[in-house]
């Protein structure tokens, strides 16, 4: 008889070659070697950056360009801004794409906002809701908790008030001990 091997075991999770694995990682790492090596940040970029004054008005428009879109994403936008935009993208086209059917849903398209941002109006109300089932739900528990707590002490100083007074036969009978 053979021994089994990991593809022979039952109910064995099926496992992803090493060749894969290995792959992956290397593509990642080639990946972040590239942007060290060939990014803004790179120090050789930096130092030419340093030395040569029109890579300078470059790198200061792009930072302006990024300054800018930093601070439009920050401002409320007007509702018909995607239209405009999409207007102002179709009138820079040939005539024969203009008039295509996809350019006249672009020019009546309209944003439509993710649920995430749909709700966000709501989320006070949402917590206002949620804190007060809390504070009924503590309620209840420590209310219902301490009523007993009580009643039991209740009844356990009546059957003692009983069995001083009465005996602790009579007291038996009226408490059911």
């Amino acid at each position: 008889m053979r021994p089994l091997t990991g593809h022979d075991k039952p109910f064995s999770q099926p496992r992803r070659p090493a060749s894969q694995t290995s792959c992956r990682r290397i593509r990642q790492w080639l990946v972040a070697s590239l942007c060290r090596g060939l990014g803004p940040e790179a120090r050789w970029v930096q130092q030419h950056t340093a030395r040569c004054p029109r890579c300078q008005r470059r790198v200061a428009a792009l930072n302006r360009v990024d300054l800018a879109m930093s601070i439009v994403k920050l401002q409320p936008h007007p509702a018909n801004l995607l239209k405009c935009a999409n207007m102002h993208a179709i009138a820079v086209l040939k005539r024969s794409l203009r008039e295509a059917s996809q350019a006249r849903a672009l020019e009546d398209a309209q944003p439509q906002p993710s649920f995430l941002e749909r709700s966000m109006g709501y989320r006070h109300r949402l917590a206002n809701v949620a804190a007060c089932l809390a504070i009924v739900v503590l309620t209840r528990t420590g209310l219902f908790s301490s009523l007993q707590r009580v009643t039991r002490r209740g009844q356990e100083f009546m059957k003692q008030y009983y069995t001083t007074q009465v005996g602790e036969d009579l007291a038996g009978e009226v408490f059911g001990v």
